[in-house]
């Protein structure tokens, strides 16, 4: 396992550095966020193709995976296109100076593979060692994935429909899933990572790979997800009452 971790580390640093080069050439370190997803697919793979047996639990962790870094990339990739530098980067390039440059390069780019590869654990688990036969935890992980993978599709394309209607300009959306979380979004992001990582407990030393849905929730709870975008619409009014009837990330039904 040492040396799937080594070289799935090694394509990581490979994969993200050629990330922070083009995202030079273009002057925009909004490339981090379109090269995450297809950052899981192009790791899961090399590990499956190097130390893998082609076994059908790492087909299907591969084939998960394959989807969700898909699917998200293309929707950052068209959220993305022809606007301009995410404000969060900007204000770091404003902020860092002289340093932007070695700064992005270990604190954008470096940290957001160090994260990675804390969150690919349990692909790490199935695809580079010999798996046991398929049991009911995977259809379990594998209903967990779909389920999330549904919150989080449909939510980014609610919330772009929402946003593409100039009726709805400088509104909060609070229909759809939205009206059941307030990051649905978010929420289906992490119960596809759980749903993987219960899959990989029937790989050996599989519990290991719970640290990948671990990570990556708190990231979205306490980091990079939830608390951004929370402190952007702090104080409206609109906001404050969207948030007193809407629970923040596990959806319920709310009340009347």
């Amino acid at each position: 396992m040492v040396r799937t971790l080594a070289f799935a580390a090694l394509v990581i640093v490979i994969y993200m550095t050629g990330a922070f080069i083009a995202a030079l050439l273009k002057r925009n370190n909004g490339i981090a966020d379109i090269a995450w997803g297809p950052g899981f697919i192009v790791t899961g793979w090399a590990v499956l193709l190097i130390r893998g047996q082609g076994q059908p639990r790492q087909w299907l962790v591969l084939a998960l995976v394959t989807i969700w870094g898909g699917r998200l990339a293309w929707h950052i990739f068209r959220r993305n296109r022809g606007r301009e530098e995410d404000f969060r980067y900007a204000a770091w390039r404003r902020q860092w100076g002289r340093w932007f440059v070695a700064r992005s390069f270990l604190q954008v780019f470096l940290l957001q593979g160090f994260f990675m590869l804390l969150i690919l654990a349990p692909v790490l688990l199935v695809a580079g060692q010999p798996q046991p036969q398929l049991n009911w935890l995977d259809l379990l992980g594998s209903l967990m994935w779909v389920k999330g993978f549904l919150f989080e599709s449909i939510g980014d394309r609610q919330l772009a429909a929402f946003r593409r209607n100039p009726a709805n300009r400088g509104r909060l959306i609070g229909s759809g899933l939205w009206r059941y979380s307030r990051h649905p979004n978010y929420f289906g992001e992490a119960l596809g990572w759980w749903g993987i990582a219960v899959i990989a407990l029937s790989a050996p030393r599989g519990w290991l790979g719970l640290a990948g849905p671990i990570v990556i929730t708190f990231l979205l709870l306490f980091v990079s997800g939830v608390p951004l975008l929370e402190k952007k619409y702090a104080g409206r009014p609109d906001w404050e009452d969207y948030k007193r009837r809407t629970p923040m990330f596990v959806p319920w039904i709310p009340g009347k």
